[in-house]
């Protein structure tokens, strides 16, 4: 592709390439570099690509797209902010696949994948389209499934993935876009057709470092779409919307403001009830997947399809049918009298929701396993603790990926939240070891947890990435080969 075509809907500062100079293809990494590729040097967390624009040159880069000025002998191009000239120039570059589907993307701290996966079954049973996902548990086009490193792939990889689903066939698709991957730019120059704000509570303010800069990279998403869907229980609600540049659908299950409102909610030990109510509808409600933060999760669902002009009656008989999700208050079949869930809660509020719907159903002891990840926000561990030790009977304190920190050190920030509660707990470090411990010491009636791995089949140890599926831990533990 020609540089020039390459660089369209790019603001550019100045420029000594030849924009007749074809290229190969696009890299952010100078040792993949090959002769005739366009190199962006980026300014990361832990390095300066601009440090290796000469390994790039040396390697036949024919461009480097910058926001420094470089020798005029080079040629370069020098723009503003080259995370967002990568992301405009990679959906040229795969041909602006972004507009030739309809993009739902979802956003907020608890819910993403669980909304995400319902839209993408409800668009597909009620329409008969294809549709591609791309989120935590991995990305899909159609059935066929893919493996993914990021909740939202860096913006060239991104684009990549949405060419190949429209050259598949998908007519929607429908992603889970993080606050990382918004304040990194990696959607830049996508316009969604619908976005869902789910809600907001304490997490990755390890990058953020404030919940008001978290909040900031959430509504970005807002002046990036055609209509949005907004859940105004939530108290960051009013600051998403105050900046939206779009269509505002509302959902909620306390206002009758809402344009759609959750009433006469009913939850029992497998499913939620409820009747959806907007101007002039009335719609009876089932998801299979207990828990109040279902209503909100479905809420989520209906005012996103019912945006993209699905029928509310076709919707609600899709959720109606919509089987379990992967690592979301999922049950592992035991022989015993006893039930043991996995679920991804990995924040206060997350551990808050799934205690919360555990509760509501019959039960002996809430016992609840988890820990919390390492070389990640420190101030929440406390919090977790503290929830936990709330809300749960009988606590486990484990390690999850601990990463380069220190089991021990994670699991005594944990602890300072716990202490002081009547909750009484153990800790063993070794997760296996934890899980067997789980087992072994279950009673009639008790309903274990196993929390925040939810879908993850492995542990990051250090820099190792290790097998650790918990549903292959607790078979093998029990023999159920």
């Amino acid at each position: 592709m020609r540089l020039g075509d390459l660089l369209m809907g790019i603001e550019i500062k100045k420029m000594t390439a030849d924009s007749g100079t074809e290229i190969g293809d696009i890299r952010y990494d100078s040792r993949r570099v090959a002769p005739g590729d366009l190199f962006v040097a980026i300014k990361g967390f832990e390095s300066d690509g601009h440090e290796y624009i000469q390994q790039a040159l040396d390697s036949g880069a024919a461009a480097i797209l910058c926001t420094e000025p470089q020798e005029e002998s080079v040629p370069y191009i020098m723009v503003e902010n080259s995370r967002v000239a990568l992301a405009i120039a990679s959906g040229n570059f795969f041909g602006r696949p972004a507009s030739r589907m309809k993009l739902v993307g979802v956003t907020g701290t608890n819910g993403k994948t669980t909304v995400t996966t319902l839209i993408k079954h409800v668009i597909e049973t009620t329409t008969g389209s294809k549709v591609g996902l791309i989120g935590t548990n991995g990305n899909l086009i159609g059935d066929l499934a893919l493996e993914t490193e990021h909740t939202t792939p860096e913006s060239y990889e991104l684009q990549s993935l949405l060419r190949d689903m429209a050259e598949a066939g998908c007519e929607y698709a429908v992603m889970e876009v993080s606050s990382h991957a918004l304040m990194l730019n990696r959607v830049a120059g996508i316009e969604f057709e619908v976005a869902v704000f789910t809600n907001l509570t304490q997490d990755h303010l390890d990058f953020h470092d404030t919940m008001e800069e978290y909040a900031r990279c959430k509504a970005m998403l807002f002046r990036m779409c055609k209509r949005g869907c907004i859940n105004i229980d939530d108290d960051y609600a009013e600051y998403i919307m105050s900046g939206a540049t779009c269509e505002i659908l509302t959902y909620s299950t306390l206002k009758n403001e809402a344009e759609l409102v959750a009433k006469d909610i009913k939850i029992s030990v497998d499913n939620v009830k409820f009747c959806a109510v907007s101007t002039g509808i009335i719609e009876r409600v089932t998801l299979h997947i207990p828990g109040l933060f279902s209503v909100y999760n479905a809420l989520s669902v209906i005012s996103a399809c019912t945006s993209l002009g699905i029928a509310s009656a076709d919707i609600a008989a899709a959720l109606f049918e919509a089987p379990g999700i992967l690592g979301r208050m999922e049950v592992v079949p035991v022989p015993g009298d006893y039930t043991v869930l996995i679920d991804y809660a990995h924040t206060p509020d997350a551990i808050e929701n799934i205690l919360s719907a555990v509760r509501e159903v019959p039960h002996g002891r809430i016992v609840l396993l988890f820990g919390c990840g390492g070389d990640r926000d420190k101030t929440k561990r406390p919090l977790m603790g503290k929830a936990a030790a709330e809300g749960a009977d009988f606590l486990i304190v484990t390690s999850d990926n601990p990463r380069t920190e220190e089991p021990g050190a994670i699991i005594e920030d944990i602890i300072a939240g716990v202490r002081g509660a009547i909750t009484p707990y153990v800790v063993i470090e070794d997760r296996r070891q934890a899980i067997a411990y789980a087992i072994d010491n279950a009673l009639s009636g008790d309903i274990i947890i196993l929390a925040g791995k939810g879908h993850e089949t492995y542990q990051i140890v250090g820099k190792t990435k290790a097998p650790m599926d918990e549903r292959l831990i607790v078979t093998e533990h029990l023999g159920l080969f």
